[in-house]
């Protein structure tokens, strides 16, 4: 698929010459500064409303969430070498907009408009983010514990009734942090990282796993992101 080689050369090659670091040192400081991101963006601009501090623990929270995940067991996809150019084209092209999210949320004067009362919004927010940690985690546990023992088509467990389990629960997430935002540019960042990054991914990993025997069988009876859609 062209968006994903493009992706995979912009992000890997882009530029040229050595490759100095790892994909996933690119991705960890990304995590592991949003904490300290929102934060200094809370006192820069003196937000210290409810809604601030729930973005700081939900966003941030999330953050140490993934550097604890990507010790326990790292994702082998991450792990590639990447060039100087690819690196800053991996932060900037996509892992910065993240933190754009938090300055359009923390920057507003005042607390965003909610369809429904705040503690609602905020209690919507907060289980949807749960959610989507808890599934994002478990699929990637067991895809990295099932493939140290043996290759080959995952087709059980949390992978038996969605295909791509861990992208569901990556869009939960940050989709509660959309919520939070409740701003039109937060719907146009996630949109085109889900469209332009996630569903290339998506297809080819399809494409990958199409090659095991059992294939058919398994796409018949599980669903792309949800059960049985």
């Amino acid at each position: 698929m062209f968006l994903k080689r493009l992706a995979d050369h912009l992000t890997t090659d882009f530029l040229g010459g050595p490759k100095p670091w790892k994909l996933a040192w690119v991705i960890n400081f990304q995590k592991a500064g949003t904490l300290w991101v929102v934060l200094a963006l809370m006192f820069y601009f003196q937000n210290h409303s409810t809604v601030a501090y729930v973005y700081l623990a939900l966003h941030g929270g999330y953050g140490l969430v993934w550097l604890l995940k990507d010790l326990a067991f790292p994702d082998a996809s991450w792990q590639r070498r990447v060039t100087i150019g690819g690196g800053l084209m991996a932060f900037i092209g996509v892992l910065f907009w993240y933190w754009v999210l938090a300055w359009l949320l923390i920057s507003q004067p005042q607390t965003p408009a909610y369809p429904l009362a705040e503690p609602i919004w905020l209690a919507i927010c907060i289980t949807l983010c749960l959610l989507g940690c808890v599934i994002m985690i478990a699929a990637d546990a067991q895809k990295y514990h099932t493939l140290r023992l043996q290759a080959g088509l995952i087709a059980d467990g949390i992978h038996k009734y969605i295909r791509h389990p861990n992208y569901l629960g990556e869009i939960m997430i940050y989709g509660a942090f959309g919520l939070l935002v409740w701003h039109w540019a937060a719907a146009l960042i996630l949109g085109a990282v889900w469209l332009l990054v996630f569903v290339p991914n998506m297809v080819a990993k399809e494409q990958s796993l199409s090659r095991h025997p059992g294939w058919a069988d398994y796409k018949k009876r599980s669903g792309w992101l949800l059960p049985f859609l």
